[in-house]
């Protein structure tokens, strides 16, 4: 039975596309010549300093985000002072483009399958926007939804996953937890969350080994 089970996702990257894969896409809606974009963090770190840095923690993951919104709109001679906005000019006209195809058969499979959805997202409408969550595709399967943006408490604070669990209401033995950001992972093994760590570069093998530990056949 998995009616009390619950498969729990990050949202940035695990379950969109992120935007490393999208450049084609945002030079192609913003005007910018083809391979203006050339930061590709985790599929060629050695092209992304500043990733290295936030995977070192030296920076944050929103400190990463800021000033690549900053660095993007000063290519268009604009001051950009919120991330949504990067998002929402550069794909947010068509949420459905940047759903994973990998994500969408997960999500449908656990969904079958009887089990609960959740998000737990650092920055789900901070990032995105209202909106875009709004139109994006299945955000309608999804039971729970859990963002810091209002929480204000931040993955992989213990209290994050908590949170989450206490909402679903299932035991965290019978959860599992997909993120892409390894100290993310960290959280969820220091309070003892079940977890894949999502590997953007390899969507599927992650989203059946998540499916897998739940007991679920995609």
């Amino acid at each position: 039975m998995t009616q009390d089970r619950a498969l729990i996702l990050d949202f940035g990257g695990v379950v969109t596309r992120t935007l490393f894969e999208t450049h084609d896409v945002t030079e192609r809606a913003l005007g910018l010549p083809a391979g203006t974009l050339t930061w590709r963090g985790p599929f060629d770190a050695s092209t992304d300093p500043l990733w290295v840095r936030m995977q070192n923690r030296e920076i944050t993951e929103r400190e990463y985000w800021m000033q690549r919104t900053h660095e993007v709109g000063r290519l268009l001679g604009e001051q950009w002072t919120e991330m949504k906005t990067f998002v929402q000019r550069a794909r947010g006209a068509e949420p459905e483009t940047v759903l994973r195809p990998e994500a969408r058969d997960a999500i449908l499979a656990a969904k079958r399958a009887g089990c609960r959805l959740a998000i737990l997202s650092n920055e789900l409408d901070l990032f995105y926007g209202v909106e875009f969550r709004q139109r994006f595709p299945l955000i309608d399967q999804f039971d729970i939804i859990v963002d810091a943006t209002y929480t204000k408490i931040l993955k992989p604070d213990p209290r994050a996953y908590e949170e989450v669990l206490s909402l679903l209401g299932i035991d965290k033995e019978n959860c599992v937890f997909v993120d892409d950001q390894v100290k993310n992972i960290e959280g969820a093994d220091a309070v003892g969350l079940p977890n894949v760590h999502f590997d953007v570069t390899r969507p599927a093998e992650c989203y059946s080994r998540a499916l897998r530990m739940l007991g679920i056949v995609s």
